[in-house]
């Protein structure tokens, strides 16, 4: 749902969708976007039944679980981390459509391209760190400190390949401003 200016006399129009099909590299992220999409669903899930059975466990059968939060934790993470693409992909992110909504199309399609690149530098940096973040979690064997301690390589491999996978998306975008296909014609 999105909420554009009431300005009497103001015409709204939708977001602009920069088209990145056309080429293999496009369809393959696509195609990782929708497989990555349905496992973070069933992340999400199994995190929502993880917590709820903590829940139970505690409170009714008087019995903990050490494990659960990790578990929970670590789904969530690979979800939201992983499925950033896909999300950008439908230009889903939290954006601000009252000024497109009174710019001029020439001005916004210029917002839009300055918005994306400095997304793109952004996330490129984040994906960086969080390679170098693995890459340390990886070498040093590094573990969380509760019981259970399983190895934050995990989460630290979710993150890093999921905004790896935004870069790209984003990069696509990007690239998409300034390619004219015979869809943007």
């Amino acid at each position: 749902m999105e909420h554009g200016v009431d300005i009497p006399g103001v015409i709204e129009t939708p977001p602009a969708r920069v088209p990145v099909q056309g080429g293999p590299l496009p369809r393959a992220m696509a195609a990782v976007n929708s497989v990555v999409v349905f496992f973070g669903m069933i992340a999400l899930a199994v995190a929502a039944f993880v917590l709820t059975y903590s829940v139970f466990s505690r409170y009714i059968f008087h019995a903990a679980t050490d494990w659960q939060d990790e578990v929970a934790v670590f789904s969530i993470v690979g979800a939201v981390f992983l499925s950033g693409a896909w999300v950008q992909s439908q230009r889903g992110h939290i954006g601000i459509e009252a000024i497109a909504s009174v710019l001029p199309p020439g001005v916004n399609r210029v917002r839009q391209i300055v918005v994306d690149i400095m997304t793109l530098a952004f996330c490129t940096f984040f994906a960086w760190k969080s390679w170098t973040l693995f890459h340390e979690a990886w070498v040093d064997k590094m573990t969380t400190s509760s019981t259970f301690s399983p190895p934050l390589t995990i989460p630290y491999g979710l993150m890093a390949a999921g905004m790896s996978l935004l870069v790209i998306q984003l990069a696509l975008q990007t690239v998409g401003h300034f390619v004219h296909t015979k869809e943007t014609e």
